[in-house]
Protein backbone atom coordinates (compact mmCIF):
# COMPACT_ATOMS: atom_id res chain seq x y z
CA UNK A 1 0.00 0.00 0.00
CA UNK A 2 1.34 3.09 -1.37
CA UNK A 3 1.28 6.67 1.46
CA UNK A 4 -1.74 8.69 1.03
CA UNK A 5 -1.90 12.43 0.63
CA UNK A 6 -3.95 14.45 3.16
CA UNK A 7 -5.80 15.29 0.31
CA UNK A 8 -6.40 12.32 -0.89
CA UNK A 9 -7.89 11.04 2.73
CA UNK A 10 -9.79 14.39 2.75
CA UNK A 11 -10.39 16.98 -0.18
CA UNK A 12 -11.11 20.52 0.61
CA UNK A 13 -15.47 20.55 -0.38
CA UNK A 14 -15.63 17.23 1.76
CA UNK A 15 -14.36 18.92 5.17
CA UNK A 16 -16.68 22.13 4.08
CA UNK A 17 -19.53 19.41 4.39
CA UNK A 18 -17.82 18.00 7.31
CA UNK A 19 -18.27 21.25 8.84
CA UNK A 20 -21.80 20.66 9.52
CA UNK A 21 -21.25 18.06 11.98
CA UNK A 22 -20.66 16.91 14.94
CA UNK A 23 -19.95 14.00 17.27
CA UNK A 24 -22.93 12.87 19.61
CA UNK A 25 -22.68 10.93 22.98
CA UNK A 26 -25.42 8.24 23.97
CA UNK A 27 -23.62 8.93 27.08
CA UNK A 28 -22.57 12.17 28.78
CA UNK A 29 -19.12 11.61 29.34
CA UNK A 30 -17.40 14.12 31.08
CA UNK A 31 -13.58 14.62 30.37
CA UNK A 32 -10.74 16.05 32.57
CA UNK A 33 -11.57 19.56 32.26
CA UNK A 34 -14.19 21.95 31.16
CA UNK A 35 -14.50 22.59 26.85
CA UNK A 36 -16.86 24.41 24.52
CA UNK A 37 -19.58 21.06 24.17
CA UNK A 38 -22.80 21.95 26.38
CA UNK A 39 -23.75 18.81 28.06
CA UNK A 40 -27.01 18.07 30.02
CA UNK A 41 -25.68 18.26 33.12
CA UNK A 42 -26.18 21.72 34.84
CA UNK A 43 -23.25 23.83 36.35
CA UNK A 44 -21.64 27.11 35.85
CA UNK A 45 -21.33 27.78 31.85
CA UNK A 46 -22.36 30.86 30.92
CA UNK A 47 -25.57 29.51 28.95
CA UNK A 48 -28.81 29.72 30.72
CA UNK A 49 -31.15 26.30 31.08
CA UNK A 50 -33.31 26.43 33.55
CA UNK A 51 -34.63 27.97 37.45
CA UNK A 52 -35.11 25.85 40.62
CA UNK A 53 -36.29 27.17 44.15
CA UNK A 54 -33.57 28.56 46.43
CA UNK A 55 -32.66 26.57 49.17
CA UNK A 56 -30.65 27.41 52.44
CA UNK A 57 -26.78 27.01 51.16
CA UNK A 58 -27.18 27.80 47.37
CA UNK A 59 -24.72 30.69 46.04
CA UNK A 60 -26.58 33.62 46.23
CA UNK A 61 -24.75 35.07 43.12
CA UNK A 62 -27.28 32.79 40.79
CA UNK A 63 -30.40 34.33 42.42
CA UNK A 64 -32.48 35.71 39.87
CA UNK A 65 -33.40 39.39 41.64
CA UNK A 66 -35.53 40.38 39.45
CA UNK A 67 -38.36 37.91 39.62
CA UNK A 68 -37.58 38.38 43.75
CA UNK A 69 -39.10 41.37 43.20
CA UNK A 70 -42.12 40.18 40.84
CA UNK A 71 -43.03 36.99 42.34
CA UNK A 72 -41.20 37.65 46.21
CA UNK A 73 -39.52 34.44 46.10
CA UNK A 74 -36.67 33.50 45.52
CA UNK A 75 -35.08 31.54 42.22
CA UNK A 76 -31.92 30.01 41.36
CA UNK A 77 -30.89 30.14 37.88
CA UNK A 78 -28.84 27.25 36.37
CA UNK A 79 -26.59 26.71 33.37
CA UNK A 80 -25.81 24.06 31.07
CA UNK A 81 -21.88 23.17 31.87
CA UNK A 82 -19.49 22.63 28.98
CA UNK A 83 -17.54 19.64 29.58
CA UNK A 84 -15.00 18.12 26.97
CA UNK A 85 -16.09 14.87 24.74
CA UNK A 86 -12.88 12.66 24.12
CA UNK A 87 -12.77 10.97 20.99
CA UNK A 88 -10.94 7.84 20.45
CA UNK A 89 -10.49 6.35 16.46
CA UNK A 90 -8.79 3.25 16.82
CA UNK A 91 -7.65 2.03 13.36
CA UNK A 92 -6.40 -1.21 12.70
CA UNK A 93 -3.24 -1.17 10.59
CA UNK A 94 -2.47 -4.97 10.70
CA UNK A 95 -1.63 -6.87 7.20
CA UNK A 96 -5.14 -8.45 6.84
CA UNK A 97 -6.26 -5.14 6.30
CA UNK A 98 -3.88 -4.47 3.14
CA UNK A 99 -6.63 -5.88 0.92
CA UNK A 100 -6.55 -5.54 -1.89
CA UNK A 101 -2.56 -5.12 -2.12
CA UNK A 102 -2.01 -2.15 -4.40
CA UNK A 103 -2.49 -3.01 -8.03
CA UNK A 104 -4.23 -6.55 -7.36
CA UNK A 105 -7.32 -4.70 -8.92
CA UNK A 106 -8.60 -1.88 -10.34
CA UNK A 107 -12.12 -2.38 -9.06
CA UNK A 108 -12.15 -2.32 -5.51
CA UNK A 109 -10.51 0.12 -2.48
CA UNK A 110 -7.51 -0.87 -0.35
CA UNK A 111 -9.40 -1.55 3.18
CA UNK A 112 -6.70 0.13 5.18
CA UNK A 113 -7.27 3.17 3.03
CA UNK A 114 -10.83 3.25 3.27
CA UNK A 115 -10.43 2.94 7.43
CA UNK A 116 -7.96 5.71 7.24
CA UNK A 117 -10.25 7.88 5.03
CA UNK A 118 -12.77 7.15 7.91
CA UNK A 119 -10.87 7.78 10.79
CA UNK A 120 -9.84 11.36 8.87
CA UNK A 121 -13.00 12.37 8.60
CA UNK A 122 -13.94 11.46 12.21
CA UNK A 123 -10.89 12.87 13.68
CA UNK A 124 -11.54 16.04 11.54
CA UNK A 125 -15.03 16.45 12.95
CA UNK A 126 -13.89 16.29 16.14
CA UNK A 127 -11.20 18.69 16.10
CA UNK A 128 -13.17 21.48 14.19
CA UNK A 129 -15.77 20.79 17.27
CA UNK A 130 -13.04 21.59 19.83
CA UNK A 131 -13.52 17.71 20.80
CA UNK A 132 -10.21 16.04 22.65
CA UNK A 133 -9.32 13.56 19.53
CA UNK A 134 -6.69 10.37 19.64
CA UNK A 135 -6.13 8.47 16.55
CA UNK A 136 -4.62 5.06 17.34
CA UNK A 137 -3.14 2.60 15.09
CA UNK A 138 -3.55 -0.71 16.26
CA UNK A 139 -1.89 -4.20 14.95
CA UNK A 140 0.04 -6.54 17.13
CA UNK A 141 0.14 -3.95 19.92
CA UNK A 142 -0.80 -0.18 19.83
CA UNK A 143 1.53 1.01 17.09
CA UNK A 144 1.15 4.16 17.19
CA UNK A 145 -0.94 7.67 18.73
CA UNK A 146 -1.56 11.05 18.47
CA UNK A 147 -2.36 11.83 21.34
CA UNK A 148 -5.00 13.87 22.42
CA UNK A 149 -5.23 16.67 19.98
CA UNK A 150 -7.73 19.67 20.60
CA UNK A 151 -8.65 22.60 17.73
CA UNK A 152 -8.81 23.19 14.03
CA UNK A 153 -5.03 23.96 13.76
CA UNK A 154 -4.35 20.32 14.75
CA UNK A 155 -5.98 19.01 11.39
CA UNK A 156 -2.88 19.08 9.40
CA UNK A 157 -0.95 17.09 12.28
CA UNK A 158 -3.84 14.73 12.57
CA UNK A 159 -3.65 14.36 8.43
CA UNK A 160 -0.31 13.43 8.16
CA UNK A 161 -0.23 11.24 11.27
CA UNK A 162 -2.88 8.96 9.40
CA UNK A 163 -1.63 9.52 5.79
CA UNK A 164 2.13 7.59 7.67
CA UNK A 165 -0.13 4.88 8.83
CA UNK A 166 1.62 1.47 7.18
CA UNK A 167 0.02 -2.08 7.14
CA UNK A 168 2.16 -4.14 9.24
CA UNK A 169 2.65 -6.92 11.43
CA UNK A 170 -0.49 -9.65 12.39
CA UNK A 171 -2.97 -8.72 14.51
CA UNK A 172 -3.76 -9.63 17.71
CA UNK A 173 -6.66 -7.47 19.14
CA UNK A 174 -6.33 -8.37 22.50
CA UNK A 175 -2.91 -7.35 23.06
CA UNK A 176 -3.35 -4.16 20.95
CA UNK A 177 -6.79 -3.03 22.95
CA UNK A 178 -5.30 -4.08 26.49
CA UNK A 179 -2.53 -1.31 25.77
CA UNK A 180 -4.91 1.12 24.87
CA UNK A 181 -7.34 0.42 27.92
CA UNK A 182 -4.71 1.07 30.26
CA UNK A 183 -2.37 3.85 28.68
CA UNK A 184 -6.22 6.18 28.24
CA UNK A 185 -8.02 5.25 31.23
CA UNK A 186 -10.39 8.75 30.70
CA UNK A 187 -13.84 8.23 29.33
CA UNK A 188 -15.29 9.31 25.66
CA UNK A 189 -16.78 7.77 22.57
CA UNK A 190 -14.23 4.75 21.38
CA UNK A 191 -14.70 4.16 17.31
CA UNK A 192 -13.06 0.76 16.20
CA UNK A 193 -11.83 0.59 12.33
CA UNK A 194 -10.99 -3.17 11.63
CA UNK A 195 -11.78 -6.35 9.21
CA UNK A 196 -11.94 -8.24 12.54
CA UNK A 197 -9.49 -10.75 11.16
CA UNK A 198 -7.81 -12.48 14.19
CA UNK A 199 -7.83 -15.94 14.61
CA UNK A 200 -7.59 -15.48 18.42
CA UNK A 201 -11.15 -13.94 18.24
CA UNK A 202 -12.70 -10.19 18.48
CA UNK A 203 -14.21 -11.22 22.03
CA UNK A 204 -11.13 -10.58 24.67
CA UNK A 205 -10.25 -7.16 22.64
CA UNK A 206 -13.17 -5.50 23.01
CA UNK A 207 -14.01 -6.65 26.74
CA UNK A 208 -11.38 -3.59 27.00
CA UNK A 209 -13.45 -1.26 24.94
CA UNK A 210 -17.00 -2.77 25.83
CA UNK A 211 -16.63 -1.16 29.77
CA UNK A 212 -18.85 1.73 31.26
CA UNK A 213 -16.10 4.40 30.26
CA UNK A 214 -16.08 3.95 26.76
CA UNK A 215 -19.57 5.01 24.17
CA UNK A 216 -18.62 2.24 21.80
CA UNK A 217 -18.78 1.73 18.04
CA UNK A 218 -17.57 -1.03 15.83
CA UNK A 219 -17.14 -0.36 12.19
CA UNK A 220 -16.38 -3.75 10.20
CA UNK A 221 -15.00 -3.47 6.76
CA UNK A 222 -15.01 -5.80 4.41
CA UNK A 223 -13.98 -6.40 0.35
CA UNK A 224 -16.18 -7.41 -2.10
CA UNK A 225 -13.85 -9.97 -2.92
CA UNK A 226 -14.20 -11.20 0.99
CA UNK A 227 -17.59 -11.21 0.86
CA UNK A 228 -18.05 -12.89 -2.85
CA UNK A 229 -14.58 -14.51 -3.48
CA UNK A 230 -14.02 -15.22 -7.32
CA UNK A 231 -11.97 -18.32 -6.73
CA UNK A 232 -11.55 -21.33 -8.46
CA UNK A 233 -9.87 -24.81 -9.11
CA UNK A 234 -6.81 -26.55 -7.12
CA UNK A 235 -5.20 -23.88 -5.66
CA UNK A 236 -2.09 -22.92 -2.88
CA UNK A 237 -3.85 -20.40 -0.67
CA UNK A 238 -1.10 -18.24 1.75
CA UNK A 239 -2.22 -16.05 5.01
CA UNK A 240 -1.09 -12.63 4.53
CA UNK A 241 -0.53 -12.36 8.19
CA UNK A 242 1.17 -14.86 9.66
CA UNK A 243 2.48 -17.07 5.92
CA UNK A 244 0.16 -20.25 7.18
CA UNK A 245 0.02 -22.00 3.72
CA UNK A 246 -3.09 -24.52 2.75
CA UNK A 247 -3.71 -26.64 -0.34
CA UNK A 248 -7.60 -26.00 -1.29
CA UNK A 249 -10.04 -27.21 -3.93
CA UNK A 250 -11.98 -24.65 -4.60
CA UNK A 251 -15.65 -25.79 -5.40
CA UNK A 252 -18.71 -24.49 -4.64
CA UNK A 253 -20.10 -26.12 -1.61
CA UNK A 254 -16.95 -24.68 -0.29
CA UNK A 255 -17.53 -20.97 -1.52
CA UNK A 256 -21.22 -21.16 -0.10
CA UNK A 257 -19.65 -23.03 3.53
CA UNK A 258 -17.22 -20.00 3.97
CA UNK A 259 -19.89 -17.01 2.60
CA UNK A 260 -22.09 -18.78 5.76
CA UNK A 261 -19.18 -19.19 8.33
CA UNK A 262 -18.12 -15.57 7.25
CA UNK A 263 -22.09 -14.43 7.84
CA UNK A 264 -21.93 -15.97 11.19
CA UNK A 265 -18.61 -14.29 12.16
CA UNK A 266 -20.26 -10.88 11.44
CA UNK A 267 -23.35 -11.35 13.34
CA UNK A 268 -21.36 -12.46 16.34
CA UNK A 269 -19.30 -9.47 15.93
CA UNK A 270 -22.86 -7.46 16.12
CA UNK A 271 -24.16 -9.24 18.98
CA UNK A 272 -21.32 -9.25 21.00
CA UNK A 273 -20.91 -5.41 20.18
CA UNK A 274 -24.66 -4.16 20.79
CA UNK A 275 -25.26 -6.96 24.06
CA UNK A 276 -22.58 -4.88 25.95
CA UNK A 277 -24.52 -1.45 24.90
CA UNK A 278 -21.98 -0.65 22.19
CA UNK A 279 -23.19 -0.06 18.36
CA UNK A 280 -21.97 -1.89 14.77
CA UNK A 281 -22.12 -0.82 11.60
CA UNK A 282 -20.81 -3.27 8.69
CA UNK A 283 -19.55 -1.73 5.41
CA UNK A 284 -17.66 -2.90 2.38
CA UNK A 285 -15.52 -0.47 0.86
CA UNK A 286 -17.36 -0.24 -2.34
CA UNK A 287 -20.11 1.57 -0.50
CA UNK A 288 -19.01 4.96 -1.36
CA UNK A 289 -16.83 6.55 1.69
CA UNK A 290 -19.33 9.74 1.74
CA UNK A 291 -22.11 8.13 2.18
CA UNK A 292 -20.57 6.26 5.20
CA UNK A 293 -19.84 9.50 6.54
CA UNK A 294 -22.92 11.30 6.15
CA UNK A 295 -25.52 8.40 6.25
CA UNK A 296 -24.72 5.22 7.70
CA UNK A 297 -22.60 6.97 10.94
CA UNK A 298 -25.89 9.64 11.22
CA UNK A 299 -28.49 6.88 11.38
CA UNK A 300 -26.39 5.21 13.87
CA UNK A 301 -26.38 8.47 16.23
CA UNK A 302 -22.24 8.80 15.96
CA UNK A 303 -23.02 11.95 14.07
CA UNK A 304 -25.39 14.62 13.99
Amino acid sequence: MTVATKQQLLDSQFMARLDQLDLLSRKMLAGKMKGERRSKRRGQSVEFADYRNYVVGDDLRFIDWNIYARLDKLFLKMFLEEEDLSLYVLVDTSLSMDWPRTGDTAREVNKLFYAKKLAAALGYIGLVNYNRVNVVALSDNVVAETGGMRGRRRVAQMLDFISDLQPVGASNFAAACKRFAMANRGKGVCVVVSDFYDKSGFETGLRYLASGKYDLFAVQILSPTEIEPDLQGDLNLTDIEDADKAEVSITQPLIKRYKANLNAYCLSLKEYVTRRGGTYLFTNTNVPFETVVLNYLRERRLLG
